[in-house]
């Protein structure tokens, strides 16, 4: 489909949607552009939340990506006329009505006529119209989101709107407690009914707030360019924010795309083995071969490759500055475990110790769960000891290390000024097929402070940065 069809200003909006997401870690293709395009004309700009997830489904290729494209599709996408995004001199109306007019005029300063938009708004909460609680928040937005005397369009401004004024104004706790006072005095409810009625009631005010978030950001960047509020507000995909600052709620979404992940790089590696079926050209073959075209290798031949699946050893610093990052790392190695052809997985933090068992005796999550409170990786005072970490590997393991054996650490090679023993490492490399590293702190820190990171980087094959899902899946997908 074609881009006047859908009209240059929708155009224009939705090519700097895609460098939005691209911006944000979402890998968005132009093949992928060119398919919500056509989804936006078949669609049509009526239906919003069609429109949404159609932009979604030619866009996105993972869950966690979703709450980013929601931010975003809001910002470069709002709800409004299908007249006003076809315009292409002019930024979208802001779509208000007399509610914003009363909002600039000082005419929301009414005492009454704010109880009575209160009044309403927690009828609607009550009664669950998802719909109607909408039009309140992006009315609430009208009154009381922008400063007195703010101009829409002021240069920096963002047009002078704000949430926290909005949600000074409504105050979600005092419409919880007066719902709820409400909803006791109509009576006929059970204890139990009562606490599922008060959940319920929380959840509206949610989604309340997170309209009010999203009618904030859309009248800020009708007066402003969307993408200086994407920068400013809307956080990166999840893949791509740093392991070692995830919160509780970042973790657990986190984990839940572990296995779906595993299964697209499994997928990878399965067909990448398939092609590459042709080894090292066969001289003797191609010479004899070329006899019957007087001598010309037109059809040359190949030793039949054996690919193998790599034997992988896995040592993981679990001390508590990199813990959440080797977390990651054994879920997604041992979800991906039937591309290797074996997994010994090890932790330490100054003492080191074997739990392959655990692994392969339970679920890879409760695994490593009791990983780091079971396993004995602490010997004396609980700080990383790289060097003799790897030293105790090299005296009970080395000897299991072959040339088919692939070693990667996981750690940020803090020594805590202790001897680093990098020629343990040296041995190690020795024996090995390949020696990875990966390395969760920025590439600027490393060789800062207690950091030996360059006397370990120089008997590997790579010290890598993986600071991110994204980044560890690329070298997973990579060694696999």
């Amino acid at each position: 489909m074609s881009a006047p069809d859908v009209g240059t200003g929708v155009l224009d909006r939705l090519l700097g949607l895609s460098a939005a997401l691209r911006r944000a870690g979402v890998d968005v293709t132009q093949a992928e552009t060119l398919d919500a395009l056509a989804a936006v004309g078949a669609v049509g700009l009526g239906d919003r939340e069609g429109l949404r997830e159609a932009v979604a489904a030619t866009t996105l290729t993972s869950g966690v990506e979703r709450p980013t494209f929601d931010a975003l599709f809001d910002l470069f996408l709002p709800a409004r006329p299908a007249a006003d995004l076809r315009r292409d001199d002019d930024a979208p109306a802001r779509g208000a009505g007399a509610g914003e007019a009363a909002g600039e005029d000082g005419a929301d300063d009414d005492g009454d006529d704010d109880a009575a938009f209160l009044d309403e708004l927690v009828e609607r909460l009550l009664d669950g119209d998802e719909e109607d609680v909408r039009r309140l928040a992006r009315e609430a937005v009208d009154r009381y989101g922008r400063l007195p005397g703010a101009a829409a369009g002021r240069p920096g401004s963002g047009g002078g709107w704000f949430r926290y004024r909005v949600l000074r104004a409504v105050d979600p706790a005092a419409l919880l407690a007066e719902a709820l006072r409400r909803r006791a005095e109509r009576g006929g409810l059970s204890p139990l009914a009562e606490r599922l009625a008060r959940d319920e009631l929380e959840a509206r005010l949610a989604a309340l707030r997170a309209e009010i978030d999203a009618e904030v950001r859309r009248r800020a960047a009708a007066d402003r360019d969307p993408d200086a509020i994407a920068r400013a507000s809307v956080p990166p995909a999840l893949q791509e924010l740093d392991l070692l600052h995830l919160g509780p709620d970042e973790q657990a979404a986190l984990r839940a795309e572990i296995r779906p992940l595993a299964r697209r790089l499994a997928a990878r590696a399965a067909v990448r083995r398939r092609r590459g079926r042709d080894g090292r050209l066969d001289v003797r073959r191609t010479v004899r071969a070329s006899m019957s075209t007087g001598g010309v290798p037109f059809d040359p031949a190949f030793r039949t490759r054996r690919p193998h699946r790599p034997e992988l050893f896995l040592l993981c610093d679990v001390s508590g500055s990199v813990a959440a990052f080797a977390r990651f790392t054994l879920l997604l190695v041992h979800a991906m475990q039937e591309q290797f052809a074996g997994v010994r997985s090890f932790a330490f933090v100054d003492a080191l110790d074997e739990v392959t068992e655990l692994f392969r005796a339970e679920d890879p999550e409760r695994a490593v769960t009791r990983l780091l409170t079971e396993a004995r990786v602490v010997w004396s005072d609980g700080h990383s000891d790289y060097g003799r970490a790897l030293t105790t590997f090299l005296e009970r393991h080395g000897r299991d290390v072959t040339n088919r054996a692939t070693v990667v650490v996981l750690g940020d090679a803090r020594t805590n000024h202790r001897p680093p023993e990098a020629r343990a490492l040296e041995r190690v490399q020795r024996r090995a097929r390949r020696v990875w590293w990966l390395n969760p702190e920025p590439r600027a820190a490393w060789d800062t402070g207690d950091s030996m990171a360059s006397a370990y980087a120089r008997y590997t094959d790579g010290m890598v940065e993986v600071r991110t899902l994204k980044q560890l899946a690329a070298f997973v997908e990579r060694v696999a």
